[in-house]
């Protein structure tokens, strides 16, 4: 199946949409690599202070997944590093932002450069090497063939090799959560490779500076999107990698859920629309 051309590419450029910080950020980073003139497949990395590991995450992905050609956009968030040169040298489209402001906010605008530069389907993933960059071809697939909007990886379907009980415990427990709240089977509602269309990204809302993974997800199927989840691997962290930004598990687990439930609450009475893809489909 061919993928039409996205219907929220940002047209002219409308940098009133981002927040003041980033702004200067996204016309330095448009001016290097024009709007419109990127590949279907956009991966994005949001990264802050991966100088040790971003150029080997890089240099894993592929140039093509499921057919589709591939770009990869890093967005430094604040770095205080040698994150900037590590990406470039890899080869990545880098976008630095001045200001650290977490994960979310750094993939909100890696979502957006990538509208701007017209990618049919966006990708994501980690910049500390926890998963397998070969495996974003099967993230794709279902989008690429049609079945799904919005595709999440998941360690518990496939192989885990963390060894933090509580992290393994959490991610079923709030699995469970997202399953009441959006009601739709998920099992892994945190895992930072993942595909979707890139309209998805325009037509939610993204607030949460941080806690995103949940958002995304909750609001995407609020709104309407076909959700699905694909085996895929979780390493341990290598010994080359920062030390997790998130926090203690208790501060984590708590944030996490509470992001969860506002973005159910704010979504919840979301009109479902006829989807764009039924309609690309129906055409």
């Amino acid at each position: 199946m061919m993928l039409a051309r996205s219907e929220s590419m940002v047209a002219g450029v409308e940098y009133d949409r981002l927040e003041p910080v980033e702004r200067g950020a996204a016309k330095a980073f448009l001016a290097a690599h024009p709007p419109g003139a990127g590949t279907p497949l956009a991966v994005v990395i949001p990264a802050y202070n991966e100088a040790p590991t971003v150029a080997e995450v890089i240099a894993e992905i592929p140039s093509s997944a499921a057919g589709l050609q591939t770009e990869v956009i890093v967005v430094v968030d604040g770095a205080k590093d040698a994150t900037v040169a590590r990406a470039t040298e890899a080869g990545a489209l880098v976008c630095d932002v001045p200001i650290n402001r977490g994960q979310g906010a750094a993939l909100r605008l890696g979502y957006w450069l990538a509208r701007a530069r017209g990618a049919e389907v966006i990708a994501t993933i980690d910049a500390d090497g926890q998963y397998d960059a070969n495996e974003i071809a099967r993230v794709v697939e279902p989008i690429r063939d049609g079945q799904a909007d919005f595709v999440s990886g998941s360690r518990r379907l496939g192989n885990e090799l963390t060894t933090d009980v509580i992290r393994h415990a959490g991610v079923i427990v709030f699995g469970a959560l997202i399953s009441v709240l959006v009601r739709h089977r998920v099992t892994d509602p945190a895992c930072g490779l993942r595909a979707m269309r890139s309209e998805v990204t325009a037509a939610v809302k993204l607030e949460q500076p941080q806690y995103q993974a949940s958002e995304l997800m909750i609001s995407a199927a609020l709104h309407g999107y076909r959700l699905s989840e694909v085996p895929t691997t979780m390493r341990d962290r290598g010994i080359h990698a920062t030390a997790t930004k998130k926090g203690g598990n208790f501060g984590y687990g708590l944030r996490f859920a509470r992001a969860a439930v506002h973005t159910w609450r704010r979504d919840r009475t979301a009109a479902r629309k006829p989807l764009r893809s039924e309609k690309i489909q129906n055409s």
